[in-house]
């Protein structure tokens, strides 16, 4: 096969204890700890799941310096568990199923241009521009199962700090839909394979980024996500 220029690089992210997970889609979840649907306006018992996207190579590393991006002027974090998968399927209907998908877990964070986000939900239209652009999707090493095996969040907590300072902190057992309960839900819309990303949700306590931030997340005993906005 002959291109007419060269292809892009694979997105990949790095796994703990050597390799690279290369990326295939990343998709998200909204509205998945009840206070954050309260923080944002919503009824925890009576949203359903909010699934968007984001281009795999909206992928950005631990140690990574984030440019400040373009077309906003209201960054938000919003720190989650990433789940990786090995395999796929569709119409998957027990929690076993779906379960023996994942190949590991990893720390991440949602960059969101809440002002975009804002005007995209005023006007009825797609979150593609607030929350799919450059360097949104901040991950940490990808942990694998095997390594980290069950209970392996059982009285963990997911937590985002900025400068130093606690603004996240929430158990992971709080969320509304358990990664096998999201990844039966996606495989209803699409047909997951290896390679697929899931960002599951953020609790309350989003917030703003500004130039100079450094942003750690931690979720249970997964390595730490770090990186920092850049100085403009």
């Amino acid at each position: 096969m002959t291109f007419v220029f060269a292809p892009p690089a694979i997105a990949s992210v790095e796994v703990l204890g050597g390799g690279r997970f290369p990326v295939r889609r990343i998709f998200c979840i909204g509205r998945n700890y009840a206070e954050h649907v309260k923080e944002m306006g919503g009824d925890p018992k009576a949203d359903p799941p909010v699934f968007f996207s984001k281009p795999a190579d909206a992928i950005v590393g631990t140690g990574s310096v984030i440019p400040y991006p373009q077309a906003t002027s209201n960054l938000h974090y919003e720190g989650e568990l990433v789940v990786a998968l090995k395999a796929g399927g569709r119409d998957l209907q027990t929690r076993e199923a779906a379960g023996a998908l994942i190949f590991g877990h990893a720390a991440g964070c949602d960059l969101t241009r809440r002002d975009l986000q804002a005007l995209a939900k005023k006007a009825g239209g797609p979150w593609d521009a607030a929350k799919g652009f450059d360097n949104s999707a901040a991950i940490g090493l990808i942990a694998r199962s095997e390594d980290f095996p069950p209970p392996l969040f059982d009285g963990a907590r997911l937590s985002l700090s900025v400068n130093g300072a606690v603004k996240q902190d929430a158990a992971l057992s709080a969320m509304i839909w358990t990664a096998p309960e999201i990844i039966i839900a996606l495989s209803r819309l699409y047909e997951l394979k290896a390679g697929d990303l899931i960002f599951t949700g953020t609790p309350e306590g989003v917030g703003p980024l500004h130039p100079g931030d450094r942003v750690e997340v931690t979720a249970g005993p997964l390595p730490a996500l770090e990186f920092s906005i850049e100085e403009q």
